[in-house]
């Protein structure tokens, strides 16, 4: 069993660390007074917004590698924000308070500094490769050389296996920069006496990452009686960690939806006809996976969150 998904309270080498950007845009109004003539300039014809923006006057619209960090803006809806991603599909921005959209990689698509400019995937700009640092699965800058370090005693804990392998292919780089061990609990019913038997304190934090954590369900009703503000526990709206894969990823539409009282993934294997074997149905959803981009959003910014939560220095 690899070291990441030991089980809870056994100590290990396994770890992360992150990265969040902020980004903001800004728009201005020009207000004539009521009794001032405007002077048309003989430059500009009757109308300077008329025609097409996207094609300058002068010279060609430069092509941008949409790195990490860079701000840009959507012009046709307004969307301003950092690029946390990009692949063949577009490119991901986020705004400043976190919200995520991706646009596709049209050219003349963006604004930068108020100027037009076609945004290309990094490795397709010319001289990327030599330029741009090497990442890890979750966009971070990959750490070279990177050696095994005593682990923390802060922990992060998932629900099981499959959500423990998952979190390692896209964090586990950023995780042992971090010496943070990951563990599952099978299970999160005993959550309040794990929590308590962990012992935690300023020193010694914990998350827990749960699935299914929405209004009413029986995982929001455990999580509310961990108190301890050395605790974080988050979660996901999806029923089980194969939903908080993108189904583009894995080649189908959408993931089923199953009734009640039919077991969800016995539900879902029967719907997708992809036979009996839950074992390697997950084996097959997981190769699926290679990068941050391949996951919903609202599981990226759980886990985020989390290893943010047990790697913060005490005050």
């Amino acid at each position: 069993m690899p070291a990441a998904f030991a089980p809870p309270r056994r100590p290990d080498e396994t770890p992360g660390g992150t990265c969040v950007r902020r980004a903001s845009g800004r728009l201005r109004d020009l207000i004539l007074p009521v009794n001032v003539r405007a002077v048309r300039s003989k430059k500009y014809g009757n109308d300077v917004l008329a025609g097409d923006w996207r094609r300058p006057l002068k010279g060609r619209i430069p092509e941008i590698a949409a790195e990490p960090g860079l701000v840009a803006e959507d012009p046709d809806s307004g969307f301003c924000g950092a690029v946390v991603g990009c692949d063949k599909f577009g490119v991901t921005l986020e705004d400043r308070f976190g919200k995520r959209r991706v646009f596709p990689l049209t050219k003349s698509g963006f604004l930068i500094d108020g100027k037009p400019v076609t945004l290309v995937r990094p490795d397709a700009a010319p001289g990327a490769a030599a330029n741009t640092p090497a990442r890890s699965a979750s966009g971070s800058i990959a750490v070279k050389g990177l050696r095994a370090q005593v682990a923390k005693e802060s922990r992060i804990y998932v629900e099981g296996v499959h959500d423990a392998e998952l979190v390692e292919k896209i964090w586990g780089h950023d995780l042992r920069v971090e010496g943070v061990v990951v563990e599952y609990l099978e299970g999160v019913d005993d959550l309040p006496a794990i929590v308590e038997e962990f012992g935690p304190d300023e020193g010694r934090r914990l998350g827990v990452l749960v699935d299914h954590l929405v209004d009413g369900s029986k995982e929001s009703r455990i999580a509310a009686q961990v108190t301890s503000p050395h605790v974080l526990v988050t979660g996901h709206p999806f029923i089980d960690i194969w939903e908080a894969v993108k189904p583009s990823a894995v080649g189908i539409r959408a993931w089923p939806r199953i009734p009640r009282g039919v077991p969800w993934k016995e539900g879902v294997l029967a719907e997708l006809g992809w036979g009996d074997d839950v074992g390697a149905s997950w084996k097959r959803i997981l190769r699926s996976v290679n990068t941050y981009t391949d996951l919903e959003p609202a599981l990226l910014g759980r886990v985020e969150e989390l290893i943010d939560f047990v790697t913060a220095p005490a005050p």
